[in-house]
């Protein structure tokens, strides 16, 4: 049996962070999914992948590990258990995770430690949590509801769920799926499938905590006079009154109508003053009047 050197499997260095294992992972099982690349050798490739992801994301079992490693075994070496093996290692060898895996790693975390010699029935074995990231959009993350999503779970295989999103959800937040995560073993219990949500960026909107900006442009005299203009918001448009002598910059607050929430959230309107081109000698004219009007103002000043 030969020694598997499970972090040049993965193409990472021994001291990588578990967010490098990760993405790693998801590359390789990308790349060599069966369903996906039927060129020779990919389908064993995967199954590589996948034994060395099982060991190197569990803490545990990585800690074990890399003791063995620290030993000076190389990839390709024949290799044995040294003796006692596994003694206080402080995780259940009987319960070593789903999936077809070599002799060597069998021989390290397996029931018996013989893969083919196994003795008795399989254990029946809840199947291992998913995790997994979605993008909605703004709109969807404020209304809530059911959706379809298309996932790739990181293995390369895409599927279409369809999703409770709570209304008012927040970036970051997690949803899980019960039974949608890898199947059981044996007849145990699938896994859940834990979905962290990301929101889209927004054309009109931008999103702080359950507080909604948008920048509403305004003409210079609905700015100077004061006016009564139509503001959109995530719930639909509504009237909002613009004080006389409003600057550009300036934050007007419609209270509760943020995003949901326990309180809810406020949108800020952002007042931005839009000057009307010069397209004809009267509205030329018009602009000289008003500097006229106010000799004495600058706005730098």
């Amino acid at each position: 049996m030969e020694f598997k050197d499970y972090y040049d499997t993965l193409g990472v260095k021994p001291d990588a962070s578990e967010a490098d294992i990760k993405a790693a992972y998801r590359k390789l099982a990308r790349k060599f999914h069966p369903d996906k690349n039927k060129e020779a050798g990919a389908e064993e490739k995967f199954k590589a992948v996948n034994e060395a992801n099982e060991v190197l994301r569990d803490a545990e079992k990585r800690r074990a590990y890399d003791q063995l490693r620290a030993g000076g075994y190389r990839s390709g070496e024949q290799f044995r258990p040294p003796p006692n093996w596994g003694q206080g290692q402080g995780f259940d060898f009987g319960e070593a995770g789903e999936g077809d895996f070599s002799d060597f790693f069998e021989s390290l975390f397996g029931r018996t430690g013989g893969g083919a010699h196994r003795q008795g029935p399989p254990r029946a074995r809840r199947g291992r949590d998913v995790q997994a990231h979605v993008q909605i959009d703004l709109q969807t993350a404020f209304d809530g509801g059911r959706t379809r999503l298309n996932l790739d779970d990181g293995s390369g295989t895409e599927r279409v769920l369809e999703v409770k999103i709570p209304a008012g959800i927040q970036p970051g937040k997690v949803i899980r799926l019960s039974g949608q995560g890898q199947p059981g073993v044996a007849g145990g219990p699938s896994g859940d499938l834990l979905l962290e949500v990301g929101i889209r960026e927004d054309a009109r909107f931008k999103l702080d905590g359950r507080n909604v900006l948008h920048v509403l442009p305004v003409s210079p005299w609905e700015a100077a006079l004061g006016a009564s203009v139509p503001v959109p918001t995530l719930a639909g448009t509504v009237d909002l009154r613009i004080p006389a002598g409003t600057q550009s910059g300036r934050k007007l607050r419609l209270k509760g109508r943020g995003f949901p929430g326990h309180p809810p959230g406020d949108q800020l309107v952002e007042v931005s003053i839009k000057v009307p081109a010069v397209e004809s000698e009267s509205q030329r004219q018009a602009y000289e009047a008003l500097r006229v009007q106010f000799p004495h103002y600058d706005p730098r000043h």
